[in-house]
């Protein structure tokens, strides 16, 4: 998708989230946002279901209550802040945040017994072969 015409839909987006009659609810269903500048973008309610986000710099941006329901988010950054609660995605989504959650380096017994309790979901994520099984629980 063309920058302008990516930064043309989060302006209506914007009026659409201040009640603005003139604003328009962001539709990027299926948008090719590749590598995409989304650092701080407002894209709280949008559509974003089937988006190729991929390496989409997506810091800071508003997702809460977005739909990224089968959007590619490999090579993405997934914004650990409140502006990310309240998403709606698919399994495939999930998977692949739980997989990254089991592969974190942590001392903590409790968090490596849920990891290790999480891993018959993580290991079905769709990179598994490439990036290694993670160990069940026993």
């Amino acid at each position: 998708m063309e920058r302008d015409q990516l930064q043309r839909i989060l302006e209506l987006h914007q009026k659409w989230l201040d009640n603005n009659p003139d604003g328009v609810r962001a539709n990027l269903r299926g948008a090719d946002l590749r590598g995409a500048d989304l650092h701080g973008a407002n894209l709280r309610g949008a559509d974003l279901r089937w988006a190729d986000l991929r390496e989409a710099d997506l810091r800071w941006a508003d997702l809460s209550g977005a739909d990224l329901r089968e959007a590619d988010f490999d090579f993405a950054c997934w914004p650990l802040w409140c502006g990310s609660l309240g998403v709606r995605v698919c399994k495939r989504i999930a998977v692949q945040i739980a997989y990254h959650f089991c592969r974190l380096v942590c001392d903590d017994p409790e968090v490596k017994r849920y990891q290790r309790m999480l891993a018959p979901l993580a290991n079905q994520f769709h990179r598994v072969d490439e990036c290694g099984r993670i160990e069940e629980a026993a």
